[in-house]
């Protein structure tokens, strides 16, 4: 984040309403923070009432003392800090956008130009290559799932990481582990081999994959449908017919007396 110079609003003996930083740089999924000193030099309390003019999509909140606040008393003589956080658009494009802020009262109105400097974005996406967020895995065996993970926004991502979560005794290794570099639009394939353990109950279990790094992060939830093996099928079935076998021995056997 980059900052800079200080900028006021009146003269000497009036009111005035300033900052120490008037030119703050940073990405587009930051909050512009700016700290406003509002000098009251008349003979009379004030209420100063505070507006900012935003870029389309852009959003700001006034604070005092903790408070979040529109407006703001200031005794004859005295000074208030007021914190004004700047919210950007998740389009905003890479350039530098000027917010004038006003504070005014019935008296007087003071104006302070502060400046935001969008030097871009950090945002990405992990997926599969078709969409599709779901698969069938055969229990007690394992699968690979192929995933996407795309730089969308439009600056540089390093040190991407990536992660699941799944049910217990489930185990998930991706191949590559880390993704060093994703330049803007770039993407990297991605395998999660995923294996499901022994004796799992046939249904519908959620599998998270993340990828993330020091400035964002992206999950895609995964069903992963699990299917009894062949071999457990055929053993259930054996075990079944015992039962009824045996049932039916015991019918013909005691049914009778």
């Amino acid at each position: 984040m980059v900052a800079q110079n200080r900028a006021s609003s009146g003269t000497d003996n009036k009111s005035s309403f300033s900052s120490d930083l008037i030119n703050i740089e940073s990405s587009a999924d930051q909050v512009f923070r700016f700290t406003g000193t509002l000098q009251n030099n008349t003979s009379a309390d004030q209420i100063y009432e505070l507006s900012a003019k935003l870029p389309e999509g852009w959003r700001t909140v006034f604070k005092a003392k903790g408070k979040q606040i529109t407006s703001i008393k200031v005794d004859s003589g005295k000074r208030e800090t007021i914190n004004l956080e700047f919210y950007p658009s998740h389009q905003a494009n890479p350039k530098k956008y000027e917010i004038p802020v006003t504070a005014e009262s019935e008296e007087e109105s003071l104006n302070l130009d502060l400046e935001a400097v969008v030097s871009g974005a950090y945002a990405l996406e992990i997926t599969t290559p078709s969409g599709r967020l779901s698969d069938k895995i055969t229990e007690g065996e394992k699968k690979d799932i192929q995933l996407v993970v795309k730089n969308t926004a439009s600056l540089k991502l390093t040190d991407i990481d990536l992660s699941s979560k799944t049910p217990p005794k489930w185990s998930v290794v991706f191949s590559p582990s880390e993704i060093e570099s994703l330049s803007p639009g770039e993407t990297k394939q991605v395998t999660a081999t995923v294996t499901v353990p022994d004796k799992t109950i046939a249904g519908d279990y959620m599998a998270t994959f993340t990828a993330k790094n020091a400035s964002t992060k992206d999950q895609a939830v995964f069903r992963v449908s699990v299917v009894t093996s062949l071999t457990s099928g055929l053993l259930g079935t054996v075990i079944i017919i015992i039962a009824i076998v045996v049932v039916y021995i015991l019918i013909r056997k005691y049914g009778r007396r």
